[in-house]
């Protein structure tokens, strides 16, 4: 089994730096039933499992099948890997929640609101996004609760989908960077976490939120024991490769 884990683009539109860096990534990306090289120069990348952890679009409102023109080309890449047999599995974040409403259903894909529990080669792993993890940040879970109420839902769905995109972009924190000390806090409570979680049965527990990127193993009576923060592709352009029972956390560094 192959697998690719990545999180926190914070994708603004086609303009965005990072779009430009994840579509020319996602180019080298084949899927099972792929029949040719990939649409981009450069080795390919064979993946059955394609998991995006959250935030991987900065803001999202759809309604129906309309989703914001300037994603249209990354999604339309997403659409293509799946029909290549890649499945696409996708965290919702702080950012870009209520994914379920575009992608719920289409083939390929599925949405996790929060927790992802699946398996790779037998061994069981827990994947979230991972802005929850802190549960002292009462101020955030605050917030975080009340954007996704009710009340704020129906508002979003009566409002024109224009006028959400072009307040969503103005509203963008994209340019606020954590700092590298929150950024290690936070990553040291989500490796605490993650030990909670191995002794519950999980081999494997990836978050990502933090833009650090860090694998830690360690080994205990059940076996190795895998702890990943996926770190950003706004500054790191990082990615976590599970290639059959190995874990690999990698810069994107393309060519040319």
């Amino acid at each position: 089994m192959k697998a690719i884990f990545l999180s926190d683009a914070h994708l603004t539109g086609s303009d965005d730096p990072a779009h430009d860096l994840l579509m020319r990534f996602f180019a080298l990306l084949r899927g099972p039933r792929s029949t040719g090289g990939p649409p981009g120069s450069g080795a390919s990348i064979p993946v059955d499992r394609l998991v995006i952890v959250g935030d991987f679009f900065d803001f999202w409102f759809t309604k129906g099948t309309n989703a914001y023109p300037g994603f249209r080309t990354v999604l339309e890449r997403l659409d293509a890997l799946a029909q290549e047999g890649v499945t696409i599995s996708l965290c919702e974040g702080n950012h870009d929640f209520s994914l379920g409403g575009y992608f719920a259903g289409r083939q390929g894909f599925e949405v996790y609101p929060e927790w992802a529990d699946f398996s790779l080669d037998g061994r069981r792993f827990l994947v979230a996004h991972g802005d929850t993890v802190d549960r002292d940040n009462r101020r955030y879970l605050a917030l975080r609760a009340l954007l996704r109420s009710s009340p704020v839902r129906g508002l979003a769905r009566i409002l024109p989908l224009r006028f959400l995109w072009r307040v969503a972009r103005l509203s963008s924190e994209r340019s606020k960077r954590m700092s590298d000390e929150s950024a290690d806090r936070l990553a040291e409570i989500m490796h605490r976490r993650a030990r909670e979680e191995f002794r519950e049965g999980f081999a494997a527990v990836v978050f990502g939120h933090c833009h650090k990127p860090l694998l830690r193993q360690e080994m205990s009576e059940q076996g190795q024991k895998t702890s990943v923060t996926l770190g950003d592709w706004i500054i790191h352009h990082s990615y976590l490769r599970y290639d059959d029972g190995q874990f690999y956390l990698e810069r994107f560094h393309p060519r040319g």
